[in-house]
């Protein structure tokens, strides 16, 4: 599975990796599929794990992609996201993510580094980061 996810309900996170070749269709199903996971915390953060991903989306794939993030503000509030981009293309593209995530999450980074990223989006949990 290109997109797969662990889901913490009782913390209200979420690490969802994206690894190989990962189509537009498949990131699609994996909102369904979160949608209808009974699990689903009022309250979710994110890791968003892109360093294994071998694909680079297009930046109209990624604003239909904000809207399904979007589309799911109905059935949980959005809190920090942090996305791990190693490659300087993703990186790129990430960020550009990140700006159409804008009004979608409370707060957002893109990182290099997963390290980095779980150590901010802990203080950001904690308070201390936003």
């Amino acid at each position: 599975m290109p997109v797969t996810y662990v889901l913490d309900p009782d913390a209200g996170f979420i690490h969802t990796r994206c690894t190989g070749q990962v189509s537009f269709d498949e990131v699609v199903r994996h909102f369904q599929e979160l949608e209808r996971d009974d699990s689903l915390p009022e309250r979710l953060d994110v890791l968003l794990d892109l360093e294994e991903t071998q694909t680079l989306p297009a930046s109209s794939q990624l604003q239909a992609v904000a809207g399904e993030v979007e589309r799911l503000k109905s059935s949980v509030s959005w809190g920090a996201v942090a996305i791990v981009a190693s490659r300087d293309a993703l990186y790129g593209m990430s960020r550009m993510f990140q700006v159409f995530l804008e009004g979608q999450f409370e707060i957002s980074h893109v990182f290099r580094e997963r390290g980095a990223a779980e150590e901010w989006l802990e203080s950001v949990r904690k308070g201390q980061g936003r």
